[in-house]
C-alpha cells in the first residue's frame, strides 16, 4: 500500500521575505503543523504546491525527518516565486518538467497591454517512484488563481470594465494552462494509459465541472461513477480519471471561500491506476480550515494552509 497526497501549503516562505510570516516562531509553528499532518496520514509521497523559497522547503523536509526527500520544479514567476514540489520518502528514480503553453494558444492574452502566454506561470513536475517493482509517475501541477490582480501590484480595479477584462484574462490563462498540462500527460502516458500509472495533481483552482478542469481529463467517457466505468473504450490509453467521486461527500472540498465548500485540489489517474485505489479523502490536520476571501496578505502569519490535503491509498 501506498498513500499519495496533493497539497497547497500556501505561500510557504521564511521569515523575513517578502511574503514570509513575520516571526520564527510563527513560520516554526506552521512547519511543525504541516509535518504533523502529512505525518499523521501516513502520506509517503506529496504532491506540494506554493513552495516559496529553498530554506523554507529544507525546513519542512527536516521537519519530516530521516528519509525524507525532496523535488522543486525550476519553473515559476520571479514576483512571487512560489512554485510546484515533492516531498517523499521513497527514492525518486527520475524527473522531468513541463511548462510550455501549446503553440496554438501562445496568443491569449494576459492583460491589456497584450502580453502574450507562452509558459505556465508554475510548471509542471514530474517524479518516478517505485513501488513493489511497479513505477509510478507523479505529476505536481498548480494553475493560475481566480483571485484577480491588476495593472501596479493592485488587486482592486479600476473600475467593472476592468475587472471584467482581467477576469476573463485569468480564465483564459487557467484554460491555457489546463491545455498545457494536458500536452504533458499526453506525452507521459503516449497512448499506454492502460499499463502506464500516472496520476495527475495539484491545485487546479476550479471545481470538477469546470471547463478548465474537464480539459485535463481527456477523451469524454468511462468518468467515475456513470454507466461506462468499467467498460474499456478506445479512449482509455489517453484518459484521466478524476478522484473526487470517491471522496466521501462530507470531505468533498478543499477549501472554503466566501463560507463555501469548494473542491479545487484535484487528483487524476490514468485507467492502470484505477483499480488500485482503495480511499480517496481531504485531511485538514489540527487547525479546522478557515474562510478566506480575496485579501491576498491577510494571511500571511496563518498557522497552516487554507487548503486541506487531498490524500489517496494504492494497493500496488
Amino acid at each position: 500500500m501506498v498513500t499519495v497526497a496533493t497539497w497547497n501549503i500556501e505561500n510557504f516562505f521564511s521569515p523575513g521575505t517578502e511574503f514570509g510570516p513575520a516571526t520564527q516562531a510563527i513560520f516554526d509553528r506552521k512547519v511543525a503543523l504541516l509535518a504533523s499532518t502529512i505525518t499523521s496520514a501516513g502520506v509517503d509521497v506529496v504532491a506540494l504546491q506554493e513552495v516559496g523559497d529553498l530554506g523554507a522547503f529544507d525546513a519542512l523536509l527536516a521537519a519530516l525527518g530521516a528519509g525524507w526527500t525532496g523535488q522543486l520544479s525550476t519553473f515559476f514567476e520571479p514576483s512571487h516565486a512560489i512554485r510546484v514540489g515533492f516531498a517523499t520518502r521513497i527514492p525518486v528514480t527520475a524527473t522531468s518538467e513541463y511548462a510550455d503553453i501549446p503553440l496554438q494558444l501562445q496568443g491569449v492574452p494576459t492583460d491589456d497591454a497584450g502580453a502574450a502566454l507562452t509558459r505556465m506561470g508554475r510548471g509542471a513536475l514530474r517524479v518516478r517512484v517505485a513501488v513493489n517493482g511497479n513505477d509510478l509517475d507523479l505529476v505536481s501541477v498548480h494553475l493560475k488563481s481566480k483571485l484577480l490582480s491588476f495593472p501596479g501590484g493592485r488587486f482592486q480595479p479600476h473600475d467593472e470594465g476592468e475587472r471584467a477584462r482581467y477576469a476573463s484574462y485569468a480564465l483564459l490563462r487557467r484554460a491555457a494552462e489546463a491545455a498545457a498540462v494536458r500536452y504533458f500527460a499526453n506525452d507521459l502516458l503516449d497512448g499506454h494509459g492502460t499499463t502506464r500509472r500516472l496520476m495527475v495533481m495539484g491545485d487546479f483552482n476550479d471545481g470538477v465541472d469546470a471547463a478548465t478542469t474537464q480539459i485535463v481529463n481527456g477523451p469524454p467517457g468511462s468518468e467515475i461513477g456513470t454507466g461506462g466505468e468499467d467498460q474499456p473504450d478506445a479512449g482509455d490509453g489517453w484518459r484521466l480519471l478524476n478522484l473526487a467521486p470517491l471522496i466521501p461527500p462530507d470531505r468533498r472540498f478543499s477549501r472554503i471561500y466566501r463560507g463555501n465548500r469548494e473542491l479545487i485540489d484535484h487528483q487524476f489517474v490514468s485507467r492502470a491506476l484505477r483499480s488500485s485505489i482503495q480511499s480517496v479523502t481531504t485531511i485538514t490536520g489540527a487547525v479546522a480550515l478557515p474562510s478566506i476571501d480575496d485579501r491576498a496578505t491577510a494571511r500571511k502569519d496563518a498557522p497552516i494552509s487554507d487548503h486541506a490535503m487531498v490524500v489517496s491509498q494504492l494497493d500496488l
